[in-house]
């Protein structure tokens, strides 16, 4: 590869990666528009890596081209949030049973040492939260479920910020994450394995509760919610 092609793929690396970034966070909000020419004002770039960008995202799920009004950023949809959390329930905790021998010591008690600081910031509270989760996943060995899980938290990470959970929820998500990383350390994996699953319980029940509450979502029948909570 030559360095124009070499300087054009980084360029384009680099947009997919800031724009992703910007979706994933919602500063672009789920439902708002955007159009080329402001992403390529705000990101201080050409037009043709936020082109490239945008075509790889829509294919990615993120955004909707519509012709002739711009680029549509797609709604969290009731069923996204329960198709999130399934496999979340399902997967994540034998990500940590096959990842919870290998994890390093110093990185659990690190971890623990930031969930033990004052919550000063809600969404770095927020990132703390999901680097916690993606280390344990990176470390079970599976390529697929790293992969996928990797996408569902992108995913999960629009639910959060978009529910806009307020300081106590994010006060009873860090004492079930610590609860989680002392079974760690403490080497009792099948408990730590249990109180992964049921933080990620307690996590799908406010984000229903919310969504359906608050009707940011679309439309379903109402004893579809019901259901999902007689699941839990």
């Amino acid at each position: 590869m030559n360095k124009n092609n070499q300087s054009r793929q980084s360029l384009k690396n680099h947009a997919y990666q800031l724009l992703k970034e910007k979706l994933v966070d919602c500063i672009y909000p789920p439902g708002s528009l955007l159009n080329e020419a402001q992403l390529a004002k705000e990101m201080e770039l050409s037009r043709t890596p936020i082109r490239e960008s945008i075509s790889k995202l829509e294919m990615e799920g993120f955004i909707k081209v519509i012709p002739k009004k711009g680029i549509y950023v797609t709604d969290i949809t009731f069923n996204d949030v329960i198709q999130v959390f399934q496999a979340r329930v399902e997967m994540e905790p034998i990500a940590l049973r096959l990842a919870a021998p290998h994890l390093p010591l110093d990185e659990l008690k690190n971890f623990s040492q930031k969930f033990h600081e004052p919550i000063v910031d809600v969404h770095n509270s927020f990132r703390l939260d999901t680097a916690m989760h993606l280390f344990i996943i990176e470390y079970c060995g599976n390529r697929f479920i790293i992969n996928t899980m990797k996408r569902v938290f992108e995913e999960n990470t629009r639910i959060i910020i978009s529910s806009k959970q307020n300081q106590a929820k994010v006060h009873d998500a860090k004492e079930e994450h610590l609860e989680i990383l002392n079974k760690l350390i403490d080497g009792k994996y099948a408990e730590a394995e249990q109180c992964m699953l049921e933080h990620i319980k307690s996590c799908r029940i406010s984000a229903l509760e919310y969504f359906y509450n608050n009707q940011l979502y679309t439309p379903v029948p109402s004893n579809d919610y019901k259901k999902e909570l007689d699941k839990l």
